[in-house]
């Protein structure tokens, strides 16, 4: 798997250079729009500038910010024991040589998604939807599936490619909302040719703010769509049940629930883009193509997925050593385990991970109870009853 993974981060490389000449010359057309002949250079240092105070704040605290514009809060062995098991499980299978952290949305769509530039940081949240919704067999491929991308390292490429994304999303909007108020004046001692240059530039600098984002979009989903079909092909090689990832991937995009947790941000990194639809501007490939090479799988190895990628007419995937190097895994049987969790409990677990107590009153209303409640009992605003608390 490493031959792949290299390749893939060239590839990537290149794809994240492209970005960042985009962003200079993003900034240096700007710059000698707004500011004149010599402003090139301006523009170019504030288009770094830009870049270098998005990459301190991603760098310092990416991961604590996603999961917190996610909503998540981390889970204890205790909340779910039934899920550290499988993600324990899957650890091992991987031979990551950590366990990462684990956090729960509370949301009804099934989704999940992985993070962490380094192993401490490293983190994998799932939604309450997934864990009801989902039978073991199939959150197994999930879990399988993110720590792929974790052992892959494609988090913290997809981190740095975001920075880059978001530096010319940034400096095209100043660009065009400067320019929307008049941009720069003109000095009178311009000459009449160099006026028509300066409206030259003006104009290409317009259009490239308006296309850059567009362009250094289509390259961030470029970086990202090889390695969903990679990670595909680690979740079935790590479970052994290629089945279990694809029915996971058919209820996940067909569950039809709106995910409220979901941004910019949060949805690429998701195991199905909750934002998109299959396009040309998706992060992902598309569901359906992902679900049919997993069913078309003869085995469980590198190997047969990759003759299944190929039977798709992807092309090739993985690289030719590590097809030999790879051990040939037969497909095991399907287990009989349900979800690890119930609708009710998984609720209840997100409660108590958000700070609150769940009380249950004999008439059927649930109370929430926020830690830190200083008194000892609270009524029913139902029935009336008085519930003891703690």
């Amino acid at each position: 798997m490493w031959e792949q993974i290299r390749a893939n981060r060239c590839r990537s490389a290149v794809l994240i250079t492209g970005m960042a000449i985009m962003l200079l010359l993003l900034g240096g057309l700007a710059g000698q729009a707004l500011f004149g002949t010599d402003g090139a250079i301006i523009g170019i240092g504030i288009a770094l500038v830009i870049w270098g105070i998005q990459l301190a704040i991603y760098s310092a605290n990416a991961e604590a910010l996603l999961l917190h514009g996610a909503f998540a809060k981390e889970l204890k062995r205790d909340d779910s024991p039934q899920l550290f098991n499988v993600v324990e499980e899957m650890k091992l299978a991987s031979g990551l040589p950590f366990l990462p952290r684990i956090f729960l949305i509370d949301d009804p769509s099934p989704n999940a998604f992985a993070i962490g530039s380094k192993p401490d940081n490293s983190a994998i949240a799932v939604t309450t939807g997934l864990l009801y919704r989902l039978n073991r067999d199939e959150l197994q491929g999930v879990i399988a599936h993110e720590m792929g991308h974790l052992k892959n390292r494609d988090v913290q490429f997809m981190t740095l490619a975001a920075v880059m994304l978001g530096s010319i999303v940034i400096l095209s909007d100043i660009v065009l909302r400067t320019m929307r108020f008049g941009g720069r004046a003109r000095s009178r001692s311009e000459s009449r040719g160099g006026a028509q240059l300066q409206l030259i530039i003006f104009i290409v600098a317009i259009l490239f703010a308006i296309l850059g984002p567009i362009m250094a979009q289509l390259l961030y989903f470029a970086c990202s769509r090889k390695r969903e079909f990679l990670a595909d092909a680690c979740g079935a090689q790590f479970t052994r049940y290629p089945e279990g990832l694809a029915s996971a991937l058919e209820k996940i995009s067909q569950a039809g629930v709106r995910a409220t947790f979901a941004n910019k941000a949060t949805a690429a990194l998701c195991i199905v883009n909750p934002l998109s639809a299959a396009s040309l501007f998706s992060s992902h490939p598309p569901v359906a193509e992902r679900i049919q090479i997993l069913r078309s799988m003869a085995g469980a190895s590198l190997a047969d997925y990759e003759a299944a990628y190929r039977k798709a007419n992807r092309g090739s995937l993985i690289g030719t050593q590590s097809l030999q190097e790879a051990k040939p895994q037969t497909i095991r049987a399907a287990s009989d385990a349900g979800p690890v969790e119930s609708h009710h409990d998984a609720r209840e677990m997100s409660h108590r991970a958000h700070g609150y107590l769940t009380l249950r009153c004999n008439c059927g209303l649930e109370i929430n109870v926020p830690e830190g409640y200083e008194r000892n009992e609270i009524r029913c605003v139902r029935c009336g009853s008085v519930l003891p608390v703690g």
